[in-house]
């Protein structure tokens, strides 16, 4: 086995899934601000390591994604976030690319931009201390959309970082995702979805992409939010499965879900529900940002001080998603 394929392996083992704290300053300050904490670089990191000192991390998460900011900062034990992950049992990471601007062509539509000096900016993290990267592609539903335009450009945006990701000697998470805002169906998602995936894998073969060292982060098939077509957990749980068989060669290892608008409780029903119908040979587990920190941000903002209870929070959701992971959650489980 390879070196890359061994960490995969490390990250998504036994249930174990990754924590996406990889949110940029702006988007911290706008989760701060809406539960009423102000965005200091100290309350940022307070929140972090708050979480990544969970008793929990060291059974259900292999992996966090961080931040620039983050990657670089020192705890309040004086080691360096990678290694206060390292020493919870889990894999630090980092979010590589620059952020989603206007696609030239296609102004409706967005192409992810951060490809520009990356190698030296791997070769950095790696000195770091991290051992995997993300990178996220966004396509939009509609009539007219993703556009080939579109869908070409971040599958070879996306190749091209794994690509330079793997010769740095750190696993590629791979995140097309497609969002679920709008008013599509389930149906259509289905396709866009497959559209998008099978052209981003063709692009990582042709960039001569090691599969097995390779994390997929897609969407779940979902209705759009403002669709009137309302299909079950079941459902969600079919078409996912029916998607990324068609859609995924054999060769990669495991796929973690994004959670992408779905509530904490929605995204660990229906991750378990494609677990227990799981008979492909992909691990199949989560990389949840908001669908992990939400319940715990919310307490914490109470009482920045209460560490321990906020832990307890983060903790009960952490151990609900490995559990779905294993096709092992049950909604008497959760409410214990």
């Amino acid at each position: 086995m390879s070196e890359l394929n061994n960490i995969v392996n490390k990250i998504l083992e036994n249930g174990k899934g990754i924590l996406a704290a990889d949110e940029s300053t702006g988007t911290m300050t706008k989760r701060l601000d809406g539960v009423g904490v102000p965005s200091t670089p100290e309350n940022r990191l307070l929140f972090r390591e708050t979480l990544f000192c969970s008793s929990e991390m060291k059974n259900c998460i292999g992996g966090v994604i961080l931040y620039d900011e983050t990657i670089k900062q020192t705890s309040s034990k004086k080691n360096k976030i990678p290694e206060l992950i390292e020493s919870m049992g889990s894999c630090a990471g980092i979010k590589v690319d620059t952020g989603a601007k206007v696609l030239a062509g296609s102004p409706n539509e967005k192409i992810t931009e951060g490809l520009d000096g990356l190698r030296d900016r791997l070769k950095e993290y790696y000195k770091l201390g991290a051992k995997f990267t993300k990178w996220r592609g966004v396509y939009n539903i509609s009539k007219d959309f993703p556009s080939k335009l579109s869908i070409h450009s971040n599958a070879h945006a996306l190749a091209r970082y794994s690509a330079l990701v793997q010769e740095c000697n750190m696993v590629p998470i791979v995140e097309p995702e497609v969002l679920m805002d709008g008013d599509h169906s389930a149906k259509e998602c289905f396709q866009k979805t497959s559209e998008v995936i099978k052209k981003c894998f063709e692009e990582l073969i042709l960039h001569k992409v090691d599969l097995k060292g390779v994390i997929l982060k897609p969407n779940m098939i979902l209705a759009g939010n403002k669709s009137k077509e309302k299909i079950s957990n079941e459902e969600v749980a079919k078409l996912t499965l029916d998607c990324l068989k068609s859609s995924v060669p054999s060769e990669v290892p495991g796929i973690a879900f994004l959670s992408g608008g779905q509530s904490e409780l929605e995204a660990t029903e229906n991750l378990n529900l494609i677990n227990k119908l799981n008979k492909t040979g992909f691990i199949m587990s989560y990389s949840y940002g908001r669908a992990l920190q939400q319940g715990a941000l919310k307490f914490w903002s109470k009482n920045i001080k209460d560490i321990e209870g906020t832990q307890k929070v983060f903790n009960h959701r952490a151990k609900m998603n490995t559990l779905a992971a294993q096709g092992k959650w049950s909604k008497e489980i959760e409410s214990q």
